[in-house]
């Protein structure tokens, strides 16, 4: 498993003052040290510029390519992959008692996990392993929370309100919407069948219909267009395969041309320790593939199993995220069984502003005890790239800076 690691770079504080961030990143197969690092949230932007936004002023970062095959980690014999949450999960508990060993500095200093997508469902399993390992001794570590970013924790809720969102939103008429209800209906019986590779084709099929009723609305942001595939790339990719576009849409995303090319070709020659015949993401589509079957799985019980065991769980979401659309987020929020829930949603929201000069609002949250959610304005699925600041805003205040 390939991670690597930052120091913070804060001008008056040593790294020892501030806390450590862990970053995962979606697909599954998508990569925390290229798409996270380079595209979000890292010292350094894909053309190698400083990124002034960067989470390393307030935090040392840790990006970890994971599962095993995303990114540079890779497996060399085929039932390596992970197939399932625990899979995942184990792997990670793996990665960290090393990574805590043999970093005795970081071991009293607060440790975030900070997740986007996908990544979002890994990062609440990760945790509630995390938290036990704790417990009963195995890793030493000063774990203080976990943040889940647009994440996939139910996604039989992202599918129900994407026709009502995309409706609100003029991008459907009453005979779109008609049809996306219908697909999703499909979808949402799959899965209460307990059909969950079924469920995850059915998805596919859903996003089809969505993009020839909105004229290929880009799932990422609804204010974007989807640059089309060109057809030679993806028949090439995907023969056989049904799960083509899905792919395509949530781990090629991940890894564009151009940042494919700058972490295969100066990257990996700067780290000097990346095997000569394996590149950045080449074993991503199977990653993808082997977890199929738990694609659709919901895991709004773990997130109730870390708010019990006093775990501080914070959700945010991005206002033009259509993929993972907040609609859907507050729908299993409301379903948790927490026992505190009731105190959490009796509260009014607070607005934020990333500029105390100017008017304009850039998020709100509501917080209570250890749940917190934030609305995230005019941001998209990749909440840091869209609004670097409020992103940088609301890490401060998770990791309590601010």
């Amino acid at each position: 498993m390939f991670w690597w690691l930052y120091y913070a770079t804060n001008p008056c504080k040593n790294f020892s003052e501030l806390p450590l961030v862990m970053w995962l990143q979606g697909g599954p197969g998508g990569s925390s040290t290229g798409f996270g690092n380079f595209m979000e949230i890292g010292p350094l932007d894909s053309n190698l510029q400083p990124r002034n936004t960067t989470w390393l002023r307030y935090a040392s970062l840790l990006f970890v390519d994971n599962p095993v095959g995303t990114g540079f980690s890779y497996v060399n014999k085929s039932d390596a992959y992970t197939r399932d949450l625990d899979m995942v999960a184990s792997d990670m508990m793996v990665l960290l008692k090393t990574f805590f060993e043999g970093h005795k500095e970081f071991q009293m200093i607060p440790f975030y996990i900070f997740s986007e997508s996908y990544g979002g469902k890994m990062a609440a399993g990760i945790s509630l392993e995390l938290h036990k390992a704790i417990q009963q001794g195995s890793i030493k570590c000063n774990f203080a929370g976990v943040a889940l970013g647009d994440s996939w924790i139910s996604p039989i809720d992202s599918v129900l309100s994407w026709g009502p969102y995309l409706y609100s939103m003029s991008l459907l008429d009453d005979q779109g919407l008609a049809e996306v209800s219908k697909v999703a209906e499909e979808v949402l019986n799959a899965v209460d069948k307990g059909q969950y590779k079924e469920a995850t084709q059915l998805w596919e099929k859903a996003e089809m219909v969505i993009l020839q009723n909105t004229d290929g609305v880009n799932f990422y942001n609804i204010l974007t267009k989807d640059p089309p595939m060109s057809p030679k790339k993806s028949s090439l990719e995907f023969t056989q395969h049904h799960l083509g576009r899905l792919y395509q849409h949530h781990v090629r995303y991940l890894q564009q041309d151009a940042l494919s090319q700058l972490m295969n070709g100066p990257i990996k020659k700067k780290l000097k320790i990346i095997p000569e015949d394996y590149s950045w993401g080449a074993q991503s589509t199977n990653v993808f593939l082997n977890m199929e079957g738990d694609f659709m799985k919901p895991a709004i019980s773990i997130v109730d199993e870390l708010l019990e065991a006093g775990v501080n769980v914070t959700v945010y979401n991005g206002q033009l995220d259509l993929i993972v659309d907040t609609m859907g987020q507050e729908s299993w929020m409301r379903r948790l069984k927490w026992s505190e829930l009731p105190m959490f949603n009796k509260l009014k929201r607070k607005a934020l502003y990333t500029n105390p000069e100017s008017s304009e609002t850039s998020a709100f949250v509501k917080s209570y005890k250890n749940l917190a959610f934030y609305w995230i304005l005019r941001a998209g699925h990749m909440v840091p790239s869209d609004q670097g600041a409020m992103a940088l805003k609301m890490m401060q205040m998770v990791t309590q800076q601010e």
